[in-house]
């Protein structure tokens, strides 16, 4: 069977060159092809000699997710159906959405096809967890965004969020592994200030990412004022309470230009109260955080979109308390790209399309 080179490090890549009997610096030229100038086929990697091309084109692969179709958001947004390869462990699809902005673009990748935390109020968690995607499953999202949308010198410009289907840290090689040539200067060479993991609160992930010496940002969806209210909308919070989840936040440690952030759902009539803010105030007080406040996308589940009013007295409250917060109204909201919606939907346009700012 082919060797998969896509999502191999630049020591596993030295590894491959060395059983081929080929000299060290040929795994730089092919890591360096595949990741900071995106060529995928063999024939396209000038820098190698013919003969090694050759080899390599009859002894590996390079395995980019395929793109199935593309759900275009009068936003500008693009959420993409991509399909992986069978035998990368088990045929499947997952979601990736390309941003678009003025002089940047942001990438939702997913780590999981599916997810099993189960959050209550997201549509990915009615999929299920499918299985977890490798270290080029993930980092080949971000490739083929960046193909699609653009030239070499767009991924400097290029924000990442860990935020699409599954829960990141319940994938930790594979995750981190990505991660790490997304950050690479000699790979995709984007800056750790935009790339952000968000989890739903894996307090033993959050203690091994923090020993990291390369990581992303952190975001912890939050959702809840209350451990009852926690558990009522996350179950994982049966797991690692609010009270264990914050201890792991209080011994993360920030880097001097960091912050960490919580996000909030706001469920209409569930979390959304003042009294809630004041809580959420009380929980972060002490550590150095902002909170991002996501009014909650439509969807086939037993929640409805609070009331505008609603979202901005709860943000009111948690700036006058001191604690910066912000409203984050999701893109790509009319062809379910928009955050939790993220569940396979097929369906072109299907929800009206909600102001932005």
């Amino acid at each position: 069977m082919p060797v998969e080179l896509l999502g191999k490090s630049i020591d596993e890549l030295r590894g491959y060159v060395a059983s081929l009997g080929e000299a060290p610096y040929r795994a730089k030229q092919i890591y360096r092809a595949l990741y900071a100038e995106r060529r995928f086929d063999f024939a396209a990697m000038t820098n190698l000699p013919a003969a090694l091309r050759a080899r390599l084109a009859a002894e590996a692969r390079i395995s980019l997710p395929r793109v199935v179709r593309r759900f275009a958001s009068a936003d500008g947004s693009v959420r993409f159906l991509m399909a992986l390869e069978a035998d990368a462990g088990r045929a499947a699809q997952i979601e990736t959405v390309f941003m678009p902005a003025e002089g940047r673009q942001t990438i939702c990748i997913s780590t999981q096809a599916g997810c099993a935390v189960d959050c209550h109020f997201c549509l990915t968690a009615q999929l299920g967890l499918i299985r977890n995607l490798s270290a080029g499953e993930i980092v080949g999202q971000a490739l083929v965004a960046l193909a699609e949308h653009g030239d070499a010198e767009l991924a400097p410009r290029t924000n990442v969020v860990l935020m699409g289907q599954g829960e990141p840290l319940l994938n930790y090689e594979a995750v981190m592994a990505a991660v790490r040539i997304m950050l690479d200067a000699e790979g995709m060479g984007i800056s750790p200030r935009h790339v952000t993991l968000s989890t739903s609160g894996i307090v033993p992930g959050i203690e091994r990412l923090a020993r990291e010496t390369v990581r992303p940002k952190l975001a912890i969806s939050l959702n809840a004022s209350t451990d009852e209210q926690r558990d009522a909308v996350m179950p994982i919070n049966r797991k690692y309470p609010l009270a264990r989840l914050l201890e792991a936040c209080r011994e993360y440690p920030l880097r001097t230009w960091e912050s960490l952030t919580f996000e909030y759902v706001l469920l209409g009539g569930v979390n959304d109260a003042p009294e809630d803010a004041r809580r959420v105030a009380r929980l972060v007080s002490d550590l150095r955080a902002k909170v991002n406040l996501i009014p909650w996308n439509p969807g086939a589940l037993a929640y409805r979109a609070p009331e505008a009013a609603r979202v901005e007295e709860f943000r009111r409250v948690l700036v006058a308390k001191g604690v910066p917060a912000f409203v984050r109204l999701s893109r790509g909201q009319d062809v379910f790209a928009a955050c939790g919606q993220l569940a396979l939907v097929e369906t072109a346009t299907a929800l009206p399309v909600l102001p932005s700012h």
